[in-house]
């Protein structure tokens, strides 16, 4: 078979510089190939040695073919997206591409080289594994992997499949089938189990599932690995099966609660000689399963409180859990979250947490400033005492759609910490949102910082933002882009954007448990920024990043015109007048009616292909059903039916609106109706009782939402703004 053209010059490079074997030539030319497609033909890639140990990349035209050269596979992608951006004014995104490359590619004029000031590009959340990643197959991480080397991601946290680690080792260790049966989640919970928050919930876990996610593990790591990524794999950090206590009595064990209404679990204390054999196993295990790059990811007290604040205590515990790393690997490197110091700061003060981190060696030990665009606490701890640390975006909490974000942070602050003198040894930049596809601006505004170390200029990032996502030049969509940084992406320091009252469980007030409405910018100037894009719509309609944009700036603002619309009818109902009541009230349903029809025309917002792949998940119908449960279950109660986290990662849906929030609030409507016919006082707990039952029914349901989109998002999004633009707008007065 003759080889594709753009290899040739990759094996000749490879016959005669030993260096290039550093590159899979084999998994870089198919990536270009998965990019470009048929262009590929006009790429060759080259081997170069990294910058002061930093990874580079340089583009060039050569003989009529654009030579991307890098040190490894993802600086040669990095390469091929800079030349797709600012060449061809191209852009990847998990919301819309576009890839519309000219017949003839341009040609670069001159070399280009970017260096990057960072040693680690950091990606992933334990909880994007559950908000966003629950039923990825193979084809979807290959999607992943692949925007990840284009955007310079060299370390990303990696733990699908571990339950068929522990699986093994509690094995070997004597625990039987039922142990671990009342020990594994659900796979929609799998991020709390690891982090030794909860057992069991949404099992049993089938053994179909804990196979085959062994063998896409395999797939995974190989593919970041053949593109010169490190992935960080978990460690052992305690969390042992509810039977362990019988199993071993003598054991050291806490029995501690998450607080969120699940039972307790079990955390086995490092200092119990126990902990070292199990940690030791549990990494042999899992490097005798996926292998290893020496980077482990662990948390001890994530969300959970030490017994004990003594300086003392928590540095023998720290000291004892990397132990039991360096035990099975001497080459170990801790990747510890800060989250802990944030969310449970009153605890954690300055000699807590130099206890903990000064009991490893700081060349075996790197701190994530998990939320560092808007909580940073490198700057409150010294650096982190001298540990390597990384700068990071979390942005997301829940998975949830709001347009939200803090630009100008994101746009400053990782080069100005750079530059810094009190920053330490600041060595990397990341993402570590709790769920992703969404807001794919901001997350391509944080990327651009991987391969700089000065300051983003908005004004000017912008408008290249805007042509390489839409393809074309427009100056009305730079002016409606101008507005959403100055509204939406002008964030304040709440956790995660604020949500919409429709996703709420039905209320009189403004707000609800886990539901924060208040915003950071007036509504009416997003109503500016919704007119223009309607008016770019004819020039730009084509595109699918336009469309994915237009639908979600419409979403938006149908979302916060919801709680003005509430407080009419709530009046209503106070002033017992039946008659605005009836009118308000069908004026609501009738906005999320709507709301549904424009999420329905993309399948970012899909309620079925959520549902859809869960159920492929499964070998057998009882395995569908359970995949099905797990995923109703995690977006709307979380738990039971008494769950304190009801709605913390709600969802602007089509078919989640239609037929799980809109029925909710039609059930609170009567209630309401019948309480002004007969002169009763509303009584919020009767109210509860009855809706969380039905809830719970709807959550083990099994009623099918399609998986494919309907209607033309353009132009729906055009009517809605017609039929609402005049009511919003009194609305705000």
């Amino acid at each position: 078979m003759k080889a594709p053209a753009f290899l040739l010059i990759g094996v000749v490079l490879f016959m005669h510089n030993p260096s290039f074997s550093q590159l899979d030539e084999e998994a870089v030319t198919s990536f270009i190939t998965r990019i470009v497609k048929d262009k590929d033909s006009f790429f060759r890639v080259a081997y170069i040695a990294p910058e002061a140990g930093k990874d580079v990349f340089e583009i060039e035209s050569v003989a009529g073919k654009i030579l991307l050269r890098g040190n490894n596979g993802l600086s040669i992608a990095s390469a091929l997206n800079y030349y797709l951006k600012h060449f061809c004014h191209s852009s990847i995104s998990w919301n819309g591409n576009n890839l519309q490359l000219p017949a003839v590619l341009p040609s670069t004029k001159r070399k280009i080289r970017k260096t990057t000031p960072y040693q680690y590009r950091y990606y992933l959340n334990y909880c994007t594994f559950n908000y966003s990643m629950s039923w990825w197959n193979w084809e979807r991480w290959q999607q992943e992997i692949d925007w990840m080397a284009l955007n310079g991601i060299n370390m990303p946290l990696a733990i699908t499949g571990e339950e068929a680690i522990w699986q093994r080792v509690y094995t070997s260790m004597g625990f039987t089938h039922d142990d671990l049966n009342r020990f594994f989640s659900g796979p929609a919970y799998f991020s709390w189990f690891w982090m030794g928050n909860i057992d069991a919930w949404g099992g049993p876990l089938p053994q179909h599932w804990m196979d085959t996610h062994r063998e896409l593990q395999k797939k995974i790591l190989a593919a970041e690995r053949a593109m010169g990524m490190k992935p960080v794999l978990p460690a052992f950090t305690g969390h042992v099966p509810p039977s362990f206590k019988d199993r071993f009595p003598a054991a050291k064990l806490k029995k501690t609660n998450w607080g969120a209404g699940f039972p307790d679990v079990y955390i086995l204390d490092p200092a119990d000689p126990l902990f070292e054999t199990i940690g030791k196993k549990f990494i042999e295990e899992q490097t005798a399963v996926y292998g290893t790059d020496h980077y482990y990811s662990a948390d001890t007290f994530n969300e959970n409180l030490p017994p004990s604040n003594d300086s003392t205590y928590l540095n023998d515990i720290s000291k004892k859990v990397f132990e039991s790393m360096a035990a099975a690997d001497p080459k170990a490197v801790w990747i510890m979250q800060g989250w802990m110091f944030h969310y449970q700061a009153s605890f954690w003060k300055q000699p807590q947490i130099q206890a903990l981190l000064n009991a490893v060696p700081d060349d075996h030990m790197i701190m994530l400033d998990l939320y560092s665009e808007s909580h940073p606490l490198w700057n409150r701890t010294q650096a982190y005492y001298g540990k390597p640390w990384i700068w990071n975006m979390l942005h997301n909490f829940g998975g949830n759609v709001a347009l939200w974000g803090r630009m100008r942070n994101v746009a400053h602050d990782p080069a100005a910490a750079l530059h810094d003198p009190a920053s330490g040894k600041m060595a990397g930049i990341g993402l570590t949102p709790e769920g992703i596809a969404q807001n794919p601006a901001l997350y391509q505004l944080m990327l651009e910082n991987v391969w700089r170390d000065s300051a983003i200029d908005l004004a000017a990032w912008l408008p290249q933002h805007t042509l390489q996502r839409y393809g074309t030049l427009n100056p009305t969509i730079n002016k409606a882009w101008t507005i959403l940084q100055q509204t939406v992406y002008s964030g304040g320091l709440g956790e995660g954007g604020p949500e919409s009252i429709i996703v709420a469980r039905p209320t009189i007030n403004g707000w609800a448990d886990r539901v924060r409405t208040k915003l950071d910018y007036n509504p009416v100037d997003l109503m500016k920024a919704w007119e223009l894009f309607v008016q770019a719509s004819p020039a730009l309609q084509h595109s699918e990043g336009f469309q994915y944009d237009l639908v979600d700036v419409t979403r938006q603002v149908l979302a916060n015109y919801a709680l003005p619309l509430q407080q009419k009818w709530v009046l209503a109902y106070l002033q017992h007048d039946t008659a605005s009541y009836n009118k308000h009230t069908r004026a609501f349903l009738e906005l999320m009616e709507d709301m549904d029809i424009l999420l329905s025309t993309r399948p970012d917002f899909l309620l079925g292909k959520w549902i859809a792949d869960a159920r492929r998940c499964g070998a057998d119908a009882k395995e569908k059903d359970l995949y099905e449960l797990n995923a109703r279950n995690i977006i709307t109660l979380w738990g039971d039916k008494d769950s304190e986290l009801h709605e913390y990662s709600n969802r602007q849906w089509a078919g989640l609106i239609k037929h799980f929030y809109k029925p909710r609030w039609e059930q609170f409507f009567v209630y309401l109706k019948e309480k002004m016919k007969t002169g009763g006082r509303m009584e919020a707990n009767d109210f509860e009782t009855m809706v969380k039952d039905w809830e719970w029914k709807w959550v083990n349901g099994h009623e099918h939402y399609t998986d494919e989109v309907k209607g033309n998002a353009v132009t729906i999004s055009v009517a809605l703004y017609k039929k609402y633009k005049n009511s919003i707008l009194a609305a705000y007065k």
